[in-house]
């Protein structure tokens, strides 16, 4: 057992020996090939089994293999053809990272079996430069300060380049500057740096920042390059004071700017930077305390500010001066001077000053005479301070414009205190600011009265009624008068411009007040007398000279039903009752009697109406109420009374209405009555002029009569040239007759004044002869009349004349 054991271990250490003898002849043996990085894969490196003496038509039969040794397996061998390929790019650079040496290998073992066999294969790879120099930092910062000095250094950072030999670093350009330029220099292991060399004076103020290119350029064909910036960052030395942008300011302010208000930021610049630029501002000692006062200074913005109230009257323009100092240690200033000019605001009011003024004046001033003299003023300047003066246009004034803002306000047109007693005389100064300001000051101009204004009355005829039978005494009217003067121009006498109307003066008629214009009557009037007045009242004042004026005055009296009827018709006694005789025979609708009213008054109150007061039988006798007739209704009767008593009332138509009454007793007879024997029937002649018709024709005879009077007074009175003669009194005659019927008895009445009274006669039979009233002298003739009666009688058989005594 021992012996196979020593058997087996001497066979093992028999094939070790032969391999390793076998493996010292390979390694002997190397075969090198030299290619250049970066190969395609695929490329063929050389034919390795032609190298090494190998059959190609047993390689792989013979499983021929390549290993890599320590590394990535970059190439192999194609069987068929024994090539060496390249079966992964190579890189360099990756695969010798050493910078120690240039050289590259790659070390294969190629082995073989049957018999096994081992070949050493180192393939050198060569350097190709593929690798551009780079800077380990793309940019490099240095901080050099601007007072360094020309020719000192500063280190760069130097490129590397992965290619070695010529392919590495070989130099350094710097891109163009004024101030730097680069030294390259060698090191020790052979690479390649640059130091940066001032070559000129920097200055931070005019360049603080310098932007410099460095490149790195290997030595290959062809050379590539790498490129890193340096920024030179020059460090500020106080070397520049502050400087403002301009040397002198000239700056436009408002008056009354609020408080506050930014006027200016002044800028003051330092070209040096940190602390050495910081700048802080200050008034200069140059700068007065008034204007530091007015205006605020910020030391850190410098800002200028409005801080008091700006009044352009007060000053208008400031002066300052500003220093703007920096920082820096050793501090450096600057300064500029600043004018600001006060543009002029309108925020003063004109002002009016009243130099001279007259008040009052008399109304009657002459037109162009100076009123007031005024001035006006304006403390702004400019269009702020040109003013203009009005007054109202609607006033009888204007201006007259005078040097240096003087106006005279003169009269323009004549004055009149009675339509404008005083004048309020507004002035407005108004300047031609932006907005314009006013002022307006008022005077009162009051005019002083001149007698220039006749009283007036308000109406220029006055018709006065008066009722008759006035009191005497009575005021009739007020005739007062205006005068619109004043005092003593106002104060007005009333008189009565004399004048005699029917020999009597007119102050004895009537009577006025010569302080108010009242008009009384001085006595008791009577329409029946008296119808009308007519004269002038005068009003005079009291003026220097006195005016007048006068109006017409129409006194008119009015009747009044101050008279009753008095009954002419039948005549009777006073108090006695007429007593008839008619026949029973007396057909229907005879006149029985006729009574017969007269009034005295005017138509109005005189209009007479009758009516049966009492009648014995009301169905025999029927009275018409406006003529008086009374008038059978029938024939008698034996029935009928032989003695009918008739009362019938004449009644006027005044108011209240007056009234007379008269009492008929009628007898009634069988046969006609004889007549008496001492009287002779005497048959009156016809006249037309019979009952009332006579009434009628003398009532309108009596108006017309009047109005033509009236018209004629009239005209005298106006005219005041023919004196006015006594009137006639009036006349009046009526004349009544009635058929069969003789005077039985009659009276005759008489009263003295202008006017007879009626003679009355009643009759029983016989004729009727009425005169009313009658004058002194006339005449009428008669049938008949009694002795008694006063008057003269010619014949008994005969028509009587009668003549009123005289």
């Amino acid at each position: 057992m021992m012996h196979r054991f020593c058997k087996l271990v001497e066979t093992r250490s028999l094939v070790l020996l032969l391999f390793l003898c076998a493996l010292v002849d390979m390694v002997l043996s190397v075969t090198h090939y030299s290619i250049p990085e970066e190969m395609e894969e695929g490329s063929v490196v050389a034919n390795l089994a032609s190298d090494l003496g190998l059959d190609v038509r047993t390689l792989s039969k013979r499983k021929m293999r390549i290993d890599v040794v320590a590394n990535k397996k970059y190439l192999d061998i194609n069987k068929d053809t024994g090539e060496l390929f390249i079966l992964e790019r190579i890189d360099r650079e990756f695969l010798c990272t050493s910078k120690t040496t240039t050289y590259c290998f790659l070390k294969l073992d190629a082995t073989i079996e049957n018999p096994i066999r081992m070949f050493n294969i180192e393939v050198e790879i060569l350097d190709i430069n593929d690798n551009a120099p780079h800077f380990r930092r793309g940019t490099m910062h240095l901080d050099i300060s601007e007072s360094s000095t020309v020719g000192e250094r500063f280190s760069l950072n130097n490129a590397v380049d992965p290619d070695v030999g010529d392919n590495s670093v070989q130099n350094y350009h710097l891109s163009a500057s004024q101030h730097f330029n680069i030294e390259i220099q060698t090191g020790r292991d052979g690479s390649k740096f640059a130091d940066l060399i001032l070559t000129k004076v920097l200055d931070r103020e005019q360049q603080a920042v310098h932007h410099l290119i460095l490149t790195a350029v290997d030595g290959g064909v062809p050379a590539r390059t790498g490129t890193a910036s340096i920024i030179v960052r020059v460090l500020d030395v106080n070397d520049n004071a502050p400087s403002f942008d301009k040397d002198k300011y000239l700056v436009d302010v408002m008056e009354n700017s609020p408080i506050g208000s930014l006027l200016i930021q002044l800028n003051a610049t330092d070209l040096d930077e940190g602390s050495n630029s910081d700048v802080f501002y200050s008034y200069s000692l140059y700068t007065s305390e008034r204007t530091q006062n007015v205006f605020s200074l910020n030391q850190e913005n410098g800002e200028i500010r409005v801080k008091e109230m700006i009044n352009y009257e007060d000053l208008k323009s400031y002066e300052m001066e500003v220093i703007a100092s920096d920082k820096g240690l050793s501090p450096l200033s600057g300064q500029c001077k600043l004018t600001i000019q006060v543009i002029d605001m309108n925020d003063n009011h004109p002002e009016i000053s009243i130099k001279s003024f007259q008040s009052p004046v008399k109304e009657n001033i002459a037109v162009d005479t100076v009123i007031a003299v005024v001035s006006v003023s304006d403390k702004d300047s400019g269009n702020n301070g040109v003013v203009d003066l009005h007054i109202p246009q609607n006033m009888p004034f204007k201006l007259r414009e005078s040097p240096d803002n003087y106006y005279k306000l003169v009269v323009s047109e004549p004055l009149d205190r009675e339509k404008v007693p005083e004048y309020e005389i507004a002035f407005t100064v108004t300047d031609r600011g932006s907005p314009p300001l006013c002022d307006n000051e008022t005077m009162t101009l009051q005019l002083l009265d001149v007698n220039d204004n006749v009283p007036h009355f308000p109406q220029s005829f006055y018709t006065i009624r008066v009722m008759e039978n006035n009191a005497p005494g009575a005021l009739l009217s007020s005739l007062s008068a205006f005068d619109p003067d004043l005092h003593e121009n106002q104060y007005l006498v009333y008189f009565i411009l004399e004048k005699e109307i029917a020999n009597t003066s007119m102050s004895m008629l009537f009577s006025i007040n010569p302080e108010n214009g009242n008009l009384y009557a001085l006595k008791t009037f009577d329409y029946e007398m008296e119808k009308e007045f007519l004269f002038h009242i005068e009003a005079r004042d009291s003026g220097s000279p006195p005016l007048s004026s006068n109006v017409t005055v129409h006194i008119i009296i009015v009747d009044q039903n101050d008279n009753a009827p008095v009954i002419v018709s039948p005549w009777r006694a006073h108090g006695s009752v007429v007593e008839e005789k008619i026949p029973r025979s007396t057909d229907k609708g005879s006149l029985v009697a006729k009574v017969i009213a007269l009034d005295v008054d005017s138509v109005h109150n005189s209009r007479v109406t009758y009516q049966f007061l009492q009648v014995t039988d009301a169905s025999l006798f029927s009275l018409d109420q406006y003529n008086g007739e009374i008038r059978t209704m029938r024939m008698f009767s034996y029935k009928d009374s032989r003695h009918q008593r008739l009362v019938v009332v004449a009644k006027d138509n005044g108011e209240p209405a007056l009234s007379a009454t008269v009492t008929i007793k009628l007898s009634t007879v069988e046969t006609a009555i004889k007549a008496y024997s001492d009287m002779t029937e005497v048959p009156l002649e016809y006249d037309i002029f019979s009952d009332l018709n006579l009434y009628l024709v003398i009532g309108l005879g009596s108006v017309s009569f009047l109005l033509l009077i009236t018209i004629l007074v009239t005209i005298v009175l106006k005219c005041q040239k023919v004196k006015p003669s006594k009137a006639a009194p009036p006349s009046r005659n009526s004349v009544i007759s009635e058929r069969n019927s003789t005077i039985a008895d009659s009276t005759l009445v008489s009263n003295d004044a202008y006017w007879y009274s009626l003679f009355l006669a009643e009759t029983r039979k016989g004729k009727l002869v009425v005169r009313q009233p009658m004058p002194k002298g006339s005449r009428y003739i008669v049938s008949s009349i009694p002795r008694s009666t006063g008057v003269s009688e010619t014949s008994d058989s005969a028509p009587s004349t009668l003549q009123y005594p005289k």
